[in-house]
């Protein structure tokens, strides 16, 4: 059987993440204590005690979310060492959590990246006034036709393609308005505005993308080896190193292409999937995207315990 790890992105944290871990399972809490030392601050209290408005900051939810996810990788490995999967992915930030799982980077090179990345992203959301908006119930073509309107000569495009009926936008401010107050005249179910610091996945992300590149650049990164690491930016598989370096960075200014990413693994015969990391929310995503796809969570000390029936 075919399988593939899925790891979440931003948007899956939430204070407690983690918590029936540790005590548990020490490698979780040598992990977690390693990260702290990494990023500056105590990581693992602001998992299990938050305060929620940091804890959803950019800067500080990415780190977390990729150090729980790793965490129940680690667990998780323990209890199946010999499931290697064939190929890793993840959304958006995810991907980092993807190829830390692959093999293509260390556990403290992709800490430090996923650090860094929340900073420049955090900055270049400072430096510039955008917002992001889930449009559900539209196609493509209708999600491109209400932006066009909407933008007025502003920064707005679709950039999370994560399954059919939910498309999300990102821009400037104004032009997220517009389109949340319009998208009901295009046909939309709904129209729901995302707690994010900023327009991701635009050219507002410039900035973040320029430092990125040279954080890229300092790090250690191999050629993905045994396990295969599927690309959001255009849903191939990555070739080298340097395509690696280059798709991280242009994912920070372009789409994410998930329902993509899915549809080619499922097309291509992976059977079982895996998502590994806080929350279920690609679990969701998949069954809109194939409902017959079985995708087994783990997310906490529970799915442990239900692996060993």
């Amino acid at each position: 059987m075919k399988i593939s790890f899925l790891f979440p992105g931003q948007g899956a944290q939430a204070a407690g993440m983690g918590a029936d871990l540790f005590g548990i399972y020490p490698s979780a809490e040598a992990l977690f204590e390693k990260a702290g030392g990494i990023v500056g601050y105590d990581l693992k209290k602001l998992c299990l005690e938050g305060p929620e408005d940091k804890l959803n900051s950019t800067v500080y939810s990415q780190p977390a979310i990729f150090t729980v996810s790793a965490a129940l990788l680690e667990i998780f490995r323990d209890h199946q060492p010999d499931l290697v999967p064939d190929v890793t992915a993840g959304l958006s930030m995810g991907e980092y959590t993807a190829l830390y799982a692959a093999g293509v980077v260390s556990f403290e090179d992709a800490l430090r990246l996923v650090q860094r990345r929340g900073q420049a992203m955090q900055e270049a959301a400072d430096a510039s006034d955008g917002g992001m908006v889930s449009i559900l119930g539209l196609d493509e073509e209708k999600v491109r036709h209400l932006c066009l309107e909407a933008a007025e000569g502003q920064v707005l495009e679709p950039v999370n393609f994560n399954c059919p009926g939910q498309i999300v936008i990102s821009g400037q401010k104004e032009a997220c308005k517009r389109a949340e107050e319009m998208a009901e005249k295009f046909g939309a179910m709904k129209a729901v505005p995302l707690a994010v610091a900023g327009a991701f996945h635009t050219s507002l992300m410039n900035p973040a993308a320029e430092k990125l590149s040279q954080a890229l650049d300092r790090c250690g990164i191999h050629n993905p080896k045994t396990t295969a690491v599927i690309a959001n930016i255009d849903a191939q598989y990555y070739p080298s190193a340097a395509a690696i370096r280059q798709g991280l960075v242009r994912q920070l200014v372009q789409p994410i292409l998930w329902q993509k990413c899915m549809e080619r693994l499922i097309a291509e015969g992976i059977e079982q999937f895996y998502e590994i990391g806080p929350g279920r929310v690609l679990t969701g995503l998949m069954k809109r995207i194939q409902r017959k796809i079985k995708v087994i969570n783990i997310s906490s000390a529970d799915a442990f315990s239900a692996l060993q029936k």
